[in-house]
C-alpha cells in the first residue's frame, strides 16, 4: 500500500470530500495548507496550529537547502524539527527555477492581474508610503500590465540563474555561492527533509510566456518528472515513508495543459500538483481553463493546487476536484494589514477601524476574533507592534482553513453549489 493515498467520501459533481492518508496522519479534504517557508509559518508557533485549523503545511526546499538542511535532517526531519506532529509537504525548488530564471527581474508572481483586478483591489491607487498586502504596482495599467511585485520572490535569489535540460545553476541569496539543482538532487534533498508528501522537480513558467516557451518548459518538466520519480522509486526506504506528486504545466494553453495532465497522470505518481501561473481576469479566469486539465487524470488521484489561496480560487479549485491548496497569501496579507472577512477583504490599518470595537469578522472562532477587536489590531499596526501582523496572520489562516472545512461539509451534505454561491455573493457584495 502506498504511503500516501486518497479516499473519496463524497462527490458533488466534480467537487469531492475525502481523506488524504499520510504516514503522520490523515488530512480531511478539501484542506488549506499554510506555507512554512523555513520550517515556520511566519510569526506563529507550532503550538497554535491546531487552534487555527491547520492539518498540514508545506516547507520550501530551496530555502531549507541553503539555510539549514543538515540541522533539519539531524533534527528528525522538518516536522519534528519544528515541533509539529502532523503531516508535512515540501515543494521541489521548481518555483525558484521560475523566479530565478524566467521571472528574474520581471516582478512576477503566480497570478498576473489585469487593470480591472488592480483597481478593484486598490493596487492602482495605493497611498504613497503604504504597502498593499498584494504588493505594489509598477508600470502602466494597460491590458498587458506586468505582475504584482512579490517582495519575497525578489529577495530570494542571487544574481545568476541558468536553466538547461539537466537542471538549474544559481547563486545563493545568502552569500553568493554557486549551487545546482537537478531532479535527482531535488529528490535527494527532499528525502533528507523527510516530509510525508513532496513534489517532483519542475520548471514553472510566467503567465506572459509564449506558446513555444510554455511547450518547451512543459516538455522539460515531463523529462524532469521521470527522473524525479525514478530517483524516488530507487530509494526503498523513502518509498515506505514519503509520497511523490508530479506537477502539470502548460500555462494558458488548453492543449498543453491536457497533454501535461495525461503525461504526468500516467507516470505512476502518488498525486498531482496543479502547477504554473495564471492571469486573473474577471469573467475569463485562466485558472478555470487550467483546471480543465484535471479531467485527464486517473480517477481518484489526489490533486494539490500549488500557490492557489484566494477564497474565490479555492472555491473554483474545489469545484473542479482539487483536494489541497497552499499559498503565502494569508500570512503575507496579514503582515501588511490585509484581512479576510465573510464580506470581503479589509485593510485594518485604515482609519475607519480606529474606533471599531467589533471583531475582525463577526462570528469567527479564531483566537484573534475571540480575544481582540478591530480597534486593537488597528492600534498594533499603527504603532508598528509585531503582535499586529501575528494576530492578522492567525486570523487569515483560520479563515482559509475554515473555508475549506465548510466546503467539505457542504459536499458531504450535497449542498456545495448552494454554499459556493452564497459565500461568493456575500464575499463579493461588500
Amino acid at each position: 500500500m502506498p504511503p500516501v493515498r486518497l479516499t473519496i467520501e463524497a462527490k458533488h459533481s466534480s467537487a469531492r470530500a475525502g481523506v488524504l492518508h499520510t504516514p503522520r496522519g490523515d488530512i480531511l479534504t478539501p484542506a488549506f495548507v499554510p506555507v512554512a517557508t523555513k520550517a515556520d509559518i511566519k510569526g506563529i508557533e507550532s503550538a497554535k496550529f491546531p487552534s487555527l485549523g491547520v492539518q498540514t503545511l508545506i516547507a520550501n526546499t530551496y530555502h531549507l537547502y541553503l539555510s539549514g538542511l543538515d540541522a533539519v535532517e539531524k533534527g528528525g526531519g522538518v516536522a519534528k524539527f519544528m515541533n509539529w506532529n502532523g503531516p508535512t509537504m515540501t515543494d521541489s525548488g521548481g518555483f525558484q527555477v521560475f523566479s530565478l530564471g524566467t521571472g528574474f527581474g520581471k516582478k512576477i508572481s503566480k497570478f498576473t492581474p489585469e487593470k480591472k483586478d488592480l483597481q478593484q483591489n486598490g493596487l492602482a491607487k495605493a497611498p504613497e508610503g503604504s504597502e498593499d498586502p498584494r504588493g505594489s504596482f509598477d508600470g502602466d495599467l494597460s491590458s498587458s500590465a506586468p505582475a504584482v511585485y512579490d517582495e519575497d520572490l525578489a529577495t530570494s535569489h542571487g544574481k545568476l540563474a541558468i536553466v538547461d535540460d539537466e537542471g538549474v545553476s544559481f547563486t545563493s541569496h545568502l552569500d553568493g555561492s554557486l549551487h545546482r539543482f537537478t531532479p535527482e538532487r531535488s529528490v535527494e534533498i527532499q528525502h533528507r527533509l523527510g516530509a510525508d508528501i513532496f513534489f517532483a522537480f519542475d520548471q514553472c513558467t510566467a503567465p506572459t510566456d509564449s506558446y513555444e516557451e510554455q511547450k518547451e518548459a512543459m516538455e522539460r518538466t515531463h523529462a524532469w518528472a521521470k527522473r524525479s520519480l525514478s530517483t524516488h522509486r530507487q530509494n526503498l526506504d523513502a518509498n515506505t515513508k514519503q509520497g511523490i506528486y508530479g506537477i502539470g504545466q502548460g500555462g494558458q494553453f488548453d492543449d498543453l495543459r491536457r497533454e501535461s495532465a495525461r503525461t504526468i497522470g500516467n507516470m505512476g505518481f502518488d498525486g498531482f500538483g496543479l502547477g504554473g501561473s495564471f492571469s486573473r481576469k474577471y469573467g475569463d479566469h485562466s485558472l478555470q481553463s487550467a483546471l480543465a486539465m484535471l479531467t485527464e487524470l486517473p480517477e481518484g488521484m489526489s490533486v494539490h493546487g500549488l500557490g492557489v489561496g484566494e477564497p474565490e480560487d479555492i472555491l473554483l479549485g474545489a469545484a473542479h476536484g482539487v483536494d489541497t491548496f497552499d499559498c503565502v497569501t494569508p500570512t503575507r496579507n496579514g503582515r501588511n494589514g490585509g484581512l479576510y472577512t465573510k464580506r470581503g477583504k479589509i485593510q485594518i490599518p485604515n482609519a475607519e477601524h480606529q474606533y471599531d470595537y467589533s471583531p475582525i469578522d463577526e462570528g469567527c472562532q479564531c483566537p484573534t476574533c475571540q480575544n481582540h477587536t478591530r480597534a486593537y489590531v488597528h492600534h498594533l499596526f499603527r504603532t508598528r507592534e509585531i503582535l499586529g501582523p501575528i494576530l492578522a496572520s492567525m486570523h487569515n489562516i483560520y479563515f482559509l482553513t475554515k473555508l475549506c472545512s465548510d466546503i467539505r461539509e457542504s459536499i458531504l451534505n450535497g449542498q456545495f453549489e448552494q454554499f459556493k454561491n452564497s459565500f461568493l455573493e456575500t464575499y463579493k457584495g461588500n
